[in-house]
């Protein structure tokens, strides 16, 4: 997903869901910065690299793809972006283990770690709720694609297709052709669009997520069809605006069991009802064609509240995180950001190692043996340790 989402729409379920609009607006601040809390921003405010969210491009054509560069880019991707659906699923008779285990880090939506994911956020912030809420609206538009590089799970070939529905909610076959240059913007008009170069490397940073599909998980109003490779080639279709609306609908529960209306999370569950009365305007901003909805999910939200939703700037909490003490950086908005991170990071890590999956790495459970692990994480040990004795 793009901005437009995980910003403007992001504040309008956080509005429907309860919270004030300063409390929403730190919601999708918190949401849009996974996007944006690259290693470079990290050193930028001498911040621990390991609270990493994304990689920039610069960064990822620099990225090392030997075992250890492909455990980081993993951690990353599948904690924040593509979250694993089924990390025991069944894998086709005679699936070699390297496979599996790629095939386990598929993502989907309304899976266990989903539950997990939404479970760890409640009670530690509203910078928790919005990753949380970058990471369950992700699982809808990231569905089918694999936060791992991946040549035989993330390809896909020729056979793509945009469905246009005519007047009478019958679908025609557009066929879509990609190219690779960056600089151009995509082409609805002409079914245009940009997606990584074919490279036949299992592991190159081409073959990572949906970049052989280039954007179109990320635009809702499309709706398409194709030949993933992970299902031998059979066709899948992808109802983005369904999809979309699905993933409003159920951030709009998430963040209501975040604010404490509701006492237990489940999947499979949507605010239907908090929804209708604007359905009709919220299929049509997810509906429109358009590269960017920003400009129409900002005005909705802004007269949800009736106050003016401010465009995301990167630098806004930067000088609170430099200025602050070492002591109270912890504590500022950043902080704040990057223990919630960490700590997302940490839990999907483990949930992967414990299912017997090394693609991302190793885990160990500090309560039971200790720290012993990627330094940048004894401060989110000794935060949650001292957290912990001041509420016991």
């Amino acid at each position: 997903m793009q901005e437009d989402f995980h910003y403007y729409a992001t504040y309008c379920a956080a509005i429907l869901a309860g919270y004030t609009h300063e409390q929403s607006m730190d919601i999708c601040y918190s949401a849009q910065l996974v996007d944006m809390c690259s290693r470079t921003f990290l050193i930028k405010i001498k911040a621990p690299l390991s609270a990493a969210t994304t990689q920039l491009q610069l960064e990822m054509m620099d990225a090392r793809t030997d075992p250890v560069g492909l455990q980081d880019i993993t951690r990353i991707w599948v904690s924040f972006h593509f979250l694993p659906a089924d990390l025991n699923a069944k894998v086709r008779k005679g699936a070699g283990r390297l496979y599996k285990s790629k095939y386990r880090l598929i993502c989907n939506t309304n899976s266990e770690l989903l539950v997990n994911t939404v479970t760890l956020a409640n009670g530690n912030g509203l910078q928790a709720a919005g990753i949380a809420m970058h990471i369950l609206a992700d699982t809808w538009a990231h569905r089918y694609f694999a936060g791992t590089p991946s040549l035989v799970i993330n390809n896909t070939n020729y056979y793509f297709y945009e469905q246009i529905a005519n007047e009478n909610g019958e679908y025609k076959d557009i066929p879509i052709s990609f190219r690779h240059s960056t600089s151009v913007p995509d082409d609805l008009e002409n079914h245009k669009y940009t997606n990584s170069l074919f490279q036949s490397s299992e592991s190159s940073i081409m073959n990572l997520g949906h970049g052989r599909a280039g954007h179109l998980p990320d635009y809702s109003f499309i709706r398409y069809k194709y030949l993933p490779a992970w299902g031998d080639y059979e066709e899948i279709i992808k109802d983005n605006p369904s999809d979309f609306y699905h993933a409003f609908c159920q951030m709009i529960y998430a963040m209501q069991y975040l604010h404490g209306d509701i006492s237990k999370f489940m999947i499979n569950t949507y605010a239907w009802n908090t929804a209708k009365p604007y359905e009709d305007e919220i299929k049509a901003i997810i509906k429109k064609r358009q590269l960017n909805a920003a400009a129409d999910w900002k005005a909705f939200g802004e007269r949800l509240s009736g106050k003016e939703i401010e465009p995301f700037d990167l630098s806004k909490y930067e000088s609170e995180y430099i200025d602050a003490e070492k002591d109270n950086k912890n504590e500022t908005f950043l902080g704040k950001f990057i223990l919630a991170a960490m700590a997302q990071k940490s839990m999907v890590t483990n949930k992967i190692f414990l299912s017997g999956n090394l693609l991302a790495g190793y885990s160990i459970d500090f309560n039971e043996k200790g720290f012993a692990g990627i330094k940048d994480y004894k401060m989110l040990v000794e935060y949650l340790q001292q957290h912990r004795t001041k509420t016991t």
